[in-house]
């Protein structure tokens, strides 16, 4: 019996001591992610929303465009920083850090599509006032389409660059991506895993493998901007990205995109996998939407050819 209850209180030890080691290893990580300060932000530019507070700003004057980024887990408005003066010109121009994202407060809740599409809408109501463009990177056009879809007195025309295919988003969460949350949702452990996977080592191999057409072009502030975003907030960052890979973000927006009478432009980058593929479901769906294709880019073509981007754009708007 006491040999028992001795293994007893050294396993217990040596647990407390792993996740007291472990715990100031992310903590330390947390830290150095935010060394080179990136992502500055004011106190004033805060929306007061129901999940906790959405980051934005404002410039220029004339009819409203809302720019809303990619939604991974390092994802920001940063994103958008090489088209928004530019835009500005003509535009009042409105850019957001989703909730779990970059300057935004990250609560440890799941996200879900329909998270996103209540605080567009609510943000577009309550800040902006008005009908606006919008124009989306990746996952967030699927936000667009159904926010759309259900307020949709709330939108004018809605740019979708490179959004996700009509078949990733009906894929729902099984048995193994709910097992894969509920281990990276556990306190310290499952945070450390999370750090491995968004490490800086990855980021810079995720932009050079997936986001940039040239891999010797990648732009360095923007994957120091998006490490800082990815660590941004310490625990409570991985919950978007658990949701992420549990695909509690998918929601079938076909039927959405088949009602809507607004008008659509889908850009997509040279590169990007599966690009024609795509404009094809989306356009055959409703073949009302306009597409066009940006030479020697891929995922990320505001930041690969910025001019072309917004010179294909003030077409559109």
């Amino acid at each position: 019996m006491k040999k028992n209850t001795h293994k007893i209180i050294t396993f217990t030890a040596l647990m407390a001591t792993s996740t007291t080691v472990i715990h100031f290893i992310n903590r330390t990580i947390a830290t150095a992610a935010q060394c080179k300060q990136k992502l500055l932000s004011s106190k004033k530019n805060y929306f007061k929303w129901r999940f906790g507070d959405v980051y934005y700003t404002k410039k220029g004057q004339g009819s409203p465009v809302l720019l809303i980024h990619d939604v991974l887990p390092g994802s920001s408005g940063y994103e958008w920083n090489k088209i928004e003066d530019k835009l500005s010109e003509n535009h009042t121009v409105y850019t957001v850090d989703l909730p779990g994202c970059g300057r935004s407060e990250k609560s440890g809740i799941t996200y879900t599509n329909f998270v996103y599409v209540q605080m567009i809408c609510d943000f577009i109501r309550k800040i902006i006032g008005e009908k606006t463009d919008v124009i989306t990177s990746g996952f967030s056009g699927s936000f667009a389409v159904m926010a759309c879809h259900n307020e949709k007195e709330l939108f004018n025309k809605l740019i979708l660059v490179n959004p996700p295919s009509l078949s990733q988003l009906r894929q729902m969460p099984g048995k193994k991506e709910k097992i894969l949350k509920f281990i990276l949702d556990i306190p310290v452990f499952g945070t450390l895993i999370y750090n491995m996977i968004v490490s800086r080592e990855n980021v810079n191999t995720l932009f050079i493998e997936k986001m940039f057409f040239n891999p010797f072009q990648v732009d360095t502030d923007f994957v120091d901007a998006y490490y800082e975003a990815a660590h941004k907030g310490g625990y409570y960052t991985k919950y978007l990205y658990t949701s992420i890979i549990s695909k509690y973000l998918n929601i079938n927006i076909a039927h959405a995109l088949q009602s809507l009478d607004n008008s659509i432009f889908i850009l997509e980058g040279e590169a990007e996998p599966n690009a024609k593929a795509i404009i094809n479901d989306y356009t055959n769906t409703n073949p009302s939407i306009e597409t066009a294709i940006l030479k020697e880019t891929k995922h990320l073509p505001h930041i690969e050819q910025a001019e072309l981007f917004c010179n294909q754009i003030n077409v559109f708007l």
